[in-house]
């Protein structure tokens, strides 16, 4: 059984999962007090998040560009993503200005780089069908 895992596929996953944890989790904070369990402001763990997700990313970009397309955009587009999640760490009181230019220029980064590889391996069907001609 031949699986691979689709890196783009994992990354504009996480960039959703991320993007519903924190539209989700102001409501899931404000109820977590009746329960016992105080984690407001846990910056620690919004830092590992944005590592993580700066971990995929750019692995899955690496592998892109590396493998199929050698185009800048999807990086360009994802640095500028994560950028503006680091922004939206450091200026708390602009977080909901910050996070939805962050969600779109990673999902963007992804998408894009999902479809320059598609192209590269239609590009590389056709030049092999050419060539066994």
């Amino acid at each position: 059984m031949n699986s691979k895992l689709n890196w783009d596929v994992l990354g504009v996953s996480a960039s959703i999962a991320c993007a519903i944890h924190c539209a989700v989790l102001p409501l899931l904070i404000s109820s977590l007090p009746i329960f016992g369990v105080n984690i407001i402001n846990n910056v620690a763990f919004e830092y590992v998040m944005i590592l993580l997700a700066f971990a995929v990313g750019s692995f899955s970009l690496f592998h892109g560009y590396r493998k199929h397309h050698r185009s800048f955009v999807p990086v360009l587009l994802f640095a500028i993503g994560i950028l503006f999640l680091f922004a939206k760490q450091v200026w708390h009181e602009y977080q909901f200005w910050l996070l939805p230019f962050a969600v779109v220029f990673i999902v963007s980064a992804h998408i894009r780089n999902f479809r320059l590889s598609r192209v590269s391996l239609c590009d590389d069907e056709k030049s092999n069908r050419v060539q066994s001609q």
